[in-house]
């Protein structure tokens, strides 16, 4: 035998079995709804805000490529999780993103819990992820109900919406929306006289708009999302709701969905987003980019996309390492500050930063194309957002 090849042979056996950890790039999963309900709200435009992050990066990290997948959940969370099983065990996939709906959230962060992999959660809401349902390699990126309801919900208390009815969507993220926002009216004194569940995706919400207004309540909450929202805003106009004296008060509403109503039926809702592209020159300057790959200007979803998936591949790098422990670990310390937002990781996963209360413009208001907010308040992170010791997080005990 050769010895000095036998020696070479087994030295560079060694190499490889240590390359992984330093030259075998990253891959990064987009998991969310791209053909149903929440198309527009994050969809494929996700997709390619991840992509913005991985080109603004560098494209590579520890000596390797980044690299970007997806894939379409349909909102159901068995064939969310069948997926992300498959990217954990088969494909490679470092890390998992975006996770509209937030049913499918909680059953992917189980996963990634027992997979000891990092999911950052941007689209979906529940405050559940980094509260009782939290795990030490989950996180939640973009708002959450809490924030929702302090914002649009302690607004409108205090203009005078003291008396809430609540027409809520059927799965945990309606469930949360509405505890949430009925803790943050009461606390504020106002009451709720009550609320009615539609399924996911309904297309008729004609009995439970009947429901509402017949309560006489100042304020109908909508706890759902995307062309749910929509549909129940179009519909409410057809009974002259508004016309009536109630108030809609769009409690998960992003710029996708203002866009797809029209200013005509949107005007005069309020809403609180943690992003809008027009607020301020970072802002403007990638929703500027964004726009000449999409021909639409960001949501929040997918600007927060950009920035769960920038702020991921930066703490890779510190790591130095793709270790979950120390990528999570690296998460939680550097500050983080995009064309998203400003702000740090809780013990807790969750990324705390500035929420804003918006109100859409009535037609004659609006200047240019997609020019549809004027803002009435910014929410402090620090009041959006509960401290990590009070969460509910088991982490945090």
């Amino acid at each position: 035998m050769n010895f000095k090849l036998f020696s070479a042979a087994l030295a560079t056996t060694a190499l490889i079995a240590i390359a992984p950890a330093s030259a075998q790039g990253v891959k990064i999963g987009i998991l969310n709804d791209q053909s149903g309900v929440y198309a527009d709200y994050g969809g494929k435009g996700s997709v390619e805000a991840a992509k913005m992050a991985v080109e603004d990066f560098g494209g590579e990290v520890l000596g390797g490529k980044i690299e970007i997948i997806s894939a379409d959940h349909q909102n159901k969370p068995d064939t969310a999780v069948t997926i992300a099983r498959k990217w954990f065990d088969v494909d490679g996939v470092d890390m998992i993103t975006e996770l509209t709906t937030s049913s499918v959230a909680l059953a992917v962060q189980d996963l990634a819990k027992e997979k000891k992999k990092i999911d950052i959660v941007v689209g979906a809401a529940t405050s559940r992820i980094t509260g009782d349902a939290c795990q030490p390699y989950g996180f939640h990126w973009a708002f959450d109900t809490r924030a929702l309801a302090v914002g649009t919900g302690g607004a409108l208390v205090k203009a005078g919406g003291d008396t809430w009815f609540f027409l809520t969507a059927d799965y945990a993220f309606g469930y949360s929306l509405e505890k949430d926002t009925s803790e943050i009216v009461q606390a504020n004194g106002g009451k709720v006289l009550g609320s009615v569940r539609h399924p996911l995706n309904s297309s008729d919400f004609s009995s439970f708009l009947l429901q509402a207004q017949s309560s006489k309540a100042k304020v109908i909450g909508l706890a759902n999302a995307g062309l749910d929202t929509a549909n129940s805003i179009k519909q409410a106009a057809e009974f002259g709701i508004v016309q009536g004296g109630q108030k809609m008060a769009g409690l998960l509403m992003t710029l996708a969905e203002v866009h797809g109503l029209g200013l005509k039926a949107a005007q005069g809702l309020v809403l609180t987003e943690a992003y809008y592209w027009d607020r301020d020159d970072t802002s403007r300057q990638f929703a500027e980019r964004y726009f000449k790959r999409t021909n639409r200007m960001p949501s929040m979803i997918q600007a927060g996309t950009y920035s769960a998936t920038l702020s991921y591949l930066k703490a890779v790098k510190a790591a130095g390492t793709k270790d979950t422990d120390a990528v999570a670990k690296k998460l939680k310390e550097l500050p983080i500050e995009d064309a998203f937002a400003k702000g740090k990781v809780l013990e807790n996963g969750r990324f705390v930063h500035d929420m804003y209360l918006f109100e859409v413009k009535k037609p004659e208001e609006s200047k240019k194309p997609w020019d549809y907010y004027k803002q009435l308040a910014v929410v402090p992170g620090d009041q959006a957002f509960p401290a990590a010791k009070d969460s509910g997080c088991p982490l945090t005990k």
